[in-house]
């Protein structure tokens, strides 16, 4: 299953050049700096937007700021692109944007710079400290290196990583609801990787613990990954067989059952934005989301074994 056979979910599409071998040279950083442009976030992950909740960039050259003093995000087109928190800032914007929003309305590559944005800023506010010592952490790098000067010990951003799996028995698909989504959506099963772990161990014990159904984890196939910062994981997407045991409820999820493709087609028919307890039928993840394009995968595969 390549990227290509669907429509392109979030944080994938654009990806800037992140030129590592930039980050350990201030001169070739200098020099990009006056054509280089800034992308600002609050410290709550909000964006610099325009009056239209477009993406306002910022011209390096006009801030007073150099490029020692923020994060490089890497380059576009020859352009260096850097992110700085909004205070650090001698600058406002007339709105202010979250990533969820942004990814829905903004280009494909603007969403996939916040991102990236986004994930460095939280792992920039969340280890301020040495997890060896207690020391105050020094990044360099361009923002890609943390140093404890007291015990010399170096920290990296972090990701954690998790499986989201479309679970199927052959010609049903598994879904679960939590209790704090809207009324009638519906989702696949996903869960982080724990220490020691392979993915397809992963696969089998967070479909088993969080619904009770029993996945074959020699059929466990990988379809695509989504960087998803909300706040640092990466979504590793799955297809996998399992037994036709009947769903239970859980402390994770209010409800798991089984879905026929009619059903899924019908859930990715319906308006996932929109949609309230009034309706009809189930509603899925959004269009942002790779869980959406298993369940997508999953249904092709359904169709082609059909067709032949």
């Amino acid at each position: 299953m390549t990227l290509t056979a669907f429509s392109s979910f979030s944080f994938v599409d654009g990806a800037l050049d992140r030129a590592d071998h930039l980050r350990g040279d201030p001169d070739a950083l200098h020099a990009l700096w006056p054509n280089a442009r800034i992308i600002a976030l609050d410290a709550d992950g909000r964006a610099f937007a325009d009056a239209e909740r477009r993406l306002l960039a910022l011209d390096a050259a006009t801030v007073g700021n150099g490029p020692g003093t923020m994060t490089f995000l890497g380059l576009r087109e020859g352009q260096a692109w850097f992110f700085a928190g909004a205070a650090t800032l001698d600058a406002s914007a007339p709105e202010r944007i979250d990533l969820r929003r942004a990814a829905a309305h903004w280009p494909a590559w603007q969403a996939t710079l916040f991102a990236q944005a986004r994930a460095l800023q939280h792992w920039h506010q969340r280890h301020c400290h040495c997890s060896a010592c207690g020391g105050t952490l020094r990044f360099v790098r361009a923002g890609w290196l943390g140093v404890c000067d007291a015990c010399k010990s170096e920290h990296y951003p972090r990701t954690d990583q998790a499986v989201i799996v479309a679970v199927t028995d052959g010609e049903r698909l598994l879904l679960g609801r939590q209790a704090s989504w809207p009324p009638r959506r519906w989702s696949v099963v996903a869960g982080f990787v724990e220490p020691g772990e392979t993915l397809e161990q992963t696969v089998v014990r967070e479909v088993r613990e969080e619904t009770g159904v029993r996945v074959h984890a020699h059929t466990a196939r990988y379809v695509a990954s989504q960087p998803w910062p909300f706040p640092s994981s990466l979504m590793l997407g799955f297809i996998a067989d399992a037994e036709p045991d009947a769903p239970i409820a859980t402390e994770e999820l209010e409800a798991a059952r089984w879905f026929d493709a009619d059903e899924i087609r019908a859930g990715l028919a319906n308006d996932w934005a929109t949609a309230d307890a009034e309706g009809e039928g189930i509603v899925l993840s959004s269009p942002i989301s790779i869980a959406r394009h298993v369940i997508r995968a999953w249904l092709a595969e359904h169709d082609a074994r059909g067709a032949q």
